[in-house]
């Protein structure tokens, strides 16, 4: 059955719970052989963080918080994968209900909180998976570690996601966990990413080989916080930068039902404000950082405009919502158009 068919049920379900039927469905269909047949693998090389990707249209962490779907989601016609938040211990996250959608803005509000099972059972699920493509593994901290302890839980992901990981991302940009924003401050981000760093190389001279860094930003950023974060990932030698997470803004929201809810927005309505952010950070970046273009990607003209604003590779996540697996397609081939 399309997609198209199945969102109207799926509609009507609580949204936790039709992300929830919606992955064990694609891993029925995958169990079956049923999702290579329909989608099957779409073929544009691109090299993003020194990284051979498939094609450049990812799939956004959040969506498969413990890689317990990857081998299912890997075969849609992603070029890459991006799971997690994954933290240091479980964590069920915050009170339900903590989803909401916005049909008429093709929007949704989220206010997880990282809820995931620990990077323990991460890793016991990606040493499951047969996938052999391009895995991002996005880690962040626990609710209960407080911000100036941040650095002991990204240290200890870092540590146990490396051999696993094509790309490692720093998640310090959810408005979910609180005070997690306050890492993008200029002394908190230095001493963080120093941390971090250091940690890094230990671990690439151990394990004989090298696994880049991205760092995911917010939206709500001014241009002062542009300039910063942008001289203090080039001072560390970070390898890529992901634009962005999800908004505290209404912008595009406003009046509808659940447009006052608290939590992040994604979908549509972001689109403009990600994508301004995205310019800013590469016209300050100058080529020296690869970045990765997410939010508010429903069409292919829209992945177009992130591809135009500085990003070498997208990601989508809430357009798969409204829009399903053939949001895969359109972009790929858009992007493959105007090469």
């Amino acid at each position: 059955m399309s997609y198209a068919l199945l969102r109207p049920i799926l509609f009507t379900m609580d949204p936790e719970q039709a992300h929830e039927k919606t992955l064990e469905m694609l891993e029925k269909a995958n169990n079956a052989n049923l999702l290579g047949f329909a989608y099957g693998k779409q073929s544009l090389p691109t090299t993003c963080m020194g990284i051979n990707l498939l094609n450049p249209v990812g799939l956004a962490a959040g969506l498969d918080k413990n890689g317990a779907y990857i081998d299912a989601l890997s075969e849609l016609g992603f070029g890459f994968l991006e799971i997690g938040t994954v933290t240091p211990r479980p964590q069920a996250g915050n009170d339900k209900p903590r989803l909401f959608r916005i049909k008429e803005a093709g929007a949704i509000i989220n206010r997880m909180g990282f809820n995931n099972d620990g990077v323990d059972v991460m890793i016991a699920n990606i040493e499951k998976a047969k996938y052999q493509g391009v895995l991002g593994i996005n880690i962040g901290k626990n609710a209960i570690t407080p911000v100036e302890h941040a650095l002991d839980d990204y240290v200890y992901c870092l540590e146990r996601v490396y051999p696993y990981a094509s790309y490692i991302t720093i998640n310090i940009s959810s408005p979910n966990t609180k005070n997690l924003r306050d890492l993008q401050n200029a002394d908190a981000l230095s001493a963080l990413l120093e941390g971090i760093k250091t940690c890094h190389l230990r671990l690439a001279n151990d394990y004989g080989f090298y696994v880049p860094l991205a760092l995911k930003i917010a939206p709500d950023l001014d241009l002062m916080q542009v300039d910063t974060i942008s001289r203090t990932v080039l001072n560390f030698d970070i390898d890529g930068l992901i634009a962005t997470n999800t908004t505290l803004s209404r912008t595009g929201v406003e009046g509808y039902k659940h447009a006052g809810e608290a939590g992040g927005l994604s979908g549509r309505p972001v689109n403009h404000q990600s994508t301004l952010i995205l310019s800013e950070f590469a016209y300050r970046l100058s080529h020296r950082m690869d970045l990765i273009g997410v939010g508010g990607i429903d069409d292919g003209e829209l992945a177009l405009k992130k591809i135009h604003a500085g990003a070498k590779a997208v990601q989508l996540y809430s357009g798969l919502i409204y829009k399903g697996p053939a949001l895969i397609t359109d972009c790929v081939q858009m992007l493959a158009d105007y090469r």
